[in-house]
């Protein structure tokens, strides 16, 4: 069997697919038609069509108003996404999804995508040796693989766009691993307004807002699913780090997501694998100067130094009685539809609103961005916070408690905001910048019908088999080679060990019992005497 670092490597050569703007459609034809609906490589067919994948569908987006956060129009490539770029797009049926229909619905699986499965996140320090080793064995790999089926934008649609009606694509290759830290930049950049530094920035269509734990969900998934695809192990699930009542970073270990560097406190120990990463999209003052977007070049080493923050701005991380007083908050959004909300479910668990009394705190940042900034570093810039892996640990936490107070209170979908929340997180808009297209009202909605759910949140039964005596069985199952080999080994020497004694018993009887009976040839000397020298001999 090969060595999981030589299966990892092998797996480089594997075409891989992630989120974003799909190369087919990134072609000077393709950006002045708006047309992205490539063909499926299964039938030959945009989308899929002769094979009932799905078919080429005009876009149509929302017209219900926005909030009066963001009062410019026709200035932001993300304004009523995606029409900018593609107004035609692949609309797919039944279970199928992707930019051409070639791929299965969350929680779907096999060449038609028949087979429903349900998948389990566990808790990091629930995962065996084994499992961790194997998990930051895959994030590497997503880092060092370039997406051979996605590219990411390095300029606006207005920059591509020449005279006469010419287009020039301004695109970049990525890594997979980049491509979602790209991705998550890119929702909560600033606007360019026009001309160095001009810049709106109280815009985010990811956060500050109703679609803040919709839009990290789809993420989620997206990320889980393509990591999947990359390295063929379709059992993956992100593991969350449940922080509850923690007074330090419990994953920064080796072991884990890297302890601190003893050279500097502000870098990973060069004993992680973490600590030779390169982060992308942390300067946004540089971007706005030149009037462009992150291009996803290379800008530095990961940071992070917990613990050393403002404690003026975050106190202490967030407690289990915290998290009860969030979950017990019955409104999802409330007032403003922003930061400044009070009492809002949303609000308190993003860190805008204090957990104790569900008040907006202007200056202070709780739960969700209280990690995030106790995290002093990469992780501690919204546009580029995705750099440090344990994002996805902490935000796999948010969202199990998302869905806590989902089943808790059952809210139905005219819950969520349908209009006048901020630009991008209106329940119908399109969430930027994914294509294929999700909406997000459509995912105010449990993770049993995307296929997972969160080991903790399971009853007392299926949460010992997924936390306790799967790992054990997946274990033994990994080291029975081991166990058999070193079992029948035992029995050999055993029987040898058991026939010699049983032999020599069998000798000093015989001479016993008669001063007159043969000698052993091969064991005694004619002049040997019968004494006890020949079994300490022995």
């Amino acid at each position: 069997m090969l060595s999981l670092p030589l299966s990892l490597l092998l797996l480089l050569s594997i075409h891989l697919s992630v989120q974003q703007f799909p190369r087919p459609c990134t072609t000077p034809e393709a950006l002045t038609s708006r047309l992205c609906c490539p063909q499926w490589p299964g039938d030959g067919s945009a989308c899929g069509a002769r094979s009932g994948r799905g078919f080429c569908q005009e876009v149509m987006v929302s017209d219900l108003p926005d909030g009066p956060q963001y009062p410019h129009s026709g200035m932001d490539d993300r304004e009523r996404w995606p029409l900018a770029f593609y107004n035609w797009t692949c609309h797919c049926a039944g279970n199928f999804m992707g930019y051409d229909c070639g791929e299965c619905k969350f929680g779907y699986f096999g060449p038609t995508c028949a087979e429903r499965r349900e998948s389990v996140r566990r808790n990091i320090f629930s995962l065996s040796i084994t499992e961790r080793q194997r998990f930051i064995s895959y994030l590497n790999l997503a880092k060092n693989t370039i997406s051979s089926d996605y590219v990411i934008a390095t300029a606006t649609r207005a920059q591509m766009d020449g005279a006469n009606g010419t287009v020039t694509p301004m695109f970049s290759n990525v890594s997979v691993y980049d491509l979602f830290v790209w991705m998550h930049y890119y929702v909560s950049r600033d606007t360019l307004l026009g001309g160095p530094g001009n810049i709106w920035q109280d815009v985010d269509f990811a956060h500050e807002a109703a679609a803040f734990l919709p839009w990290h969900r789809v993420f989620l998934l997206f990320w889980e699913h393509e990591i999947r695809k990359l390295t063929g192990d379709f059992n993956f699930t992100i593991p969350y780090w449940d922080w509850r009542d923690a007074t330090n970073c419990q994953v920064c270990t080796d072991e884990l997501m890297g302890a601190q560097s003893p050279l500097d406190p502000n870098l990973i120990s060069p004993a992680s694998v973490f600590s030779s990463w390169k982060v992308i999209c942390t300067l946004p003052e540089i971007y706005n100067a030149r009037e462009t977007v992150c291009d996803g070049a290379g800008e530095g080493p990961l940071l992070r130094n917990p613990g050393n923050h403002d404690p003026n701005r975050v106190r202490r991380l967030p407690t289990s009685a915290d998290v009860e007083f969030v979950l017990g908050l019955t409104d999802y959004e409330t007032g403003s539809l922003d930061r400044r909300a009070n009492m809002s479910f949303r609000n308190t668990l993003e860190g805008f609103a204090s957990p104790e009394t569900g008040m907006a705190v202007p200056g202070q940042s709780t739960m969700h961005n209280a990690l995030h900034v106790f995290m002093n570093g990469s992780m501690s810039s919204v546009q580029g916070s995705a750099n440090d892996p344990i994002f996805l640990l902490h935000h796999a936490f948010i969202d199990s408690i998302f869905e806590r107070w989902l089943r808790k209170h059952q809210p139905p979908r005219t819950l969520y905001p349908e209009s006048k929340a901020p630009i991008g997180h209106n329940d119908g808009y399109y969430m930027v910048p994914f294509i294929p297209l999700y909406r997000n009202g459509d995912y105010f909605l449990g993770t049993k019908a995307l296929g997972y759910e969160y080991a903790y949140l399971l009853d007392p039964s299926q949460r010992f088999m997924q936390e306790f005596l799967t790992p054990y069985l997946q274990h033994v199952q990994q080291i029975w080679p081991w166990l058999v080999g070193a079992g029948v080994l035992g029995a050999v020497l055993a029987t040898i060990i058991t026939t010699i004694i049983f032999t020599c018993y069998r000798g000093a009887k015989n001479q016993k019992r008669s001063p007159y009976g043969e000698r052993q040839p091969l064991l005694h000397s004619s002049d040997e005497e019968a004494t006890a020298s020949y079994q300490t001999t022995l």
